[in-house]
């Protein structure tokens, strides 16, 4: 049986919650050991300490100084276990933050760098450093049935036509993902209608997250430049796919094109998800995607994301049940036992 080809989406650093502690218990893994190193090194309580504790603690393992480099190290420990045999990586992508991991799993930085990068940037958002600048909010686009309701979208477009100092933040599958300062915030909660889905009611806050992705990052993007100007670069080993939608190949790609939008618009402009996604599977044409690390909420935004390119005829919903329930499912969650066999060597 040929080894399924894969695109890998690595999760951005929301994706860290409750269900996700103690992924790194036991795992051996080169990559977390650089996280690790480069903590120690800060004087940053050790990743694994967080994720081994005892009960789950929103102000401890929500900040943004822990979360993105939680992420990105189970993500990336994940990511090593793949067994080539069974998978085939033909591209990476990853939602938000999870962008710099899909840089250092491609090859595009050096994993000590791409442990500075998520370190540097996660670190920058920290409360107690007064780094978190505004603040993101999720607004649900689709129904039940996971269908796009044009409705909810001109609802979101006009929000941002009119409020001042709100913005498209992440085009995230069937959530909008707005950001913008304290009052653009909450004049949205106020005039967009509120919706409960399932256990969740929305507009639903974000907790601990700046604007990112929005022009209130600004001077975070020129921080960056000036204190992040002597990473390694370098073109990818495997096709990278970014929030903009451009396909950076191995060999041809630009070092300093990419670090220059990864310092620069990846932080202040848009990050279209859903054009990600379509630019991914349409150029590299996977047999499935992947999703490494914690990702409890991502597999619905990629779902719907497929389901409004029609991909591989999907329509709604219970067709992409349907097609998880059936012998090759479209979307692999390594967090998921059943899947993750998938895509490891036999024991």
């Amino acid at each position: 049986m040929s080894a399924l080809r894969v695109l890998v989406l690595c999760p951005g650093r929301g994706s860290y919650l409750k269900e996700d502690l103690g992924s790194l218990a036991g795992v051996v893994s080169p990559a977390v050991d650089r996280f690790e190193q480069l903590r120690r090194q800060a004087g940053r309580p050790s990743l694994r300490e967080i994720d081994g504790a005892g009960r789950f603690d929103p102000n401890l393992h929500l900040r943004g100084e822990h979360a993105s480099s939680l992420t990105a190290a189970i993500s990336l420990a994940d990511l090593e276990q793949i067994s080539p045999d069974k998978a085939q990586v033909v591209g990476v992508c990853g939602n938000s933050m999870g962008w710099y991991t899909a840089l250092g799993y491609a090859g595009a930085l050096p994993m000590e760098d791409c442990a500075r990068l998520i370190e540097t940037m996660g670190a920058w958002q920290a409360s107690d450093q007064h780094g978190v600048v505004g603040g993101q909010i999720v607004y649900p686009l689709v129904g039940e049935d996971w269908r796009m309701d044009p409705a909810a979208r001109a609802r979101v477009e006009q929000a941002v036509a009119e409020i001042p100092d709100l913005y498209w933040s992440i085009r995230l599958g069937g959530q909008a993902v707005l950001g913008g300062s304290e009052q653009a915030l909450a004049t949205a909660a106020q005039r967009l209608p509120p919706i409960v889905q399932g256990s969740l009611s929305f507009p639903l806050r974000l907790p601990f997250h700046s604007a990112f992705h929005t022009p209130l990052l600004a001077a975070t993007a020129e921080r960056a430049e000036a204190e992040l100007s002597d990473l390694d670069w370098g073109a990818p080993r495997l096709p990278l796919v970014d929030g903009a939608g451009q396909l950076w190949r191995p060999r041809w790609a630009d070092p300093a094109a990419l670090a220059a939008w990864t310092l620069g618009p990846q932080v202040v402009e848009p990050f279209d998800f859903s054009l990600m996604l379509k630019v991914a599977l349409g150029e590299l044409a996977p047999d499935a995607v992947v999703l490494p690390g914690p990702n409890s909420k991502l597999g619905g935004a990629v779902a719907q994301a497929m389901i409004s390119l029609g991909w591989q005829g999907l329509r709604h919903k219970d067709d992409f049940v349907d097609r998880q329930r059936g012998p090759r499912p479209l979307l692999l969650a390594m967090r998921w036992p059943d899947q993750r066999r998938r895509l490891l060597a036999e024991a």
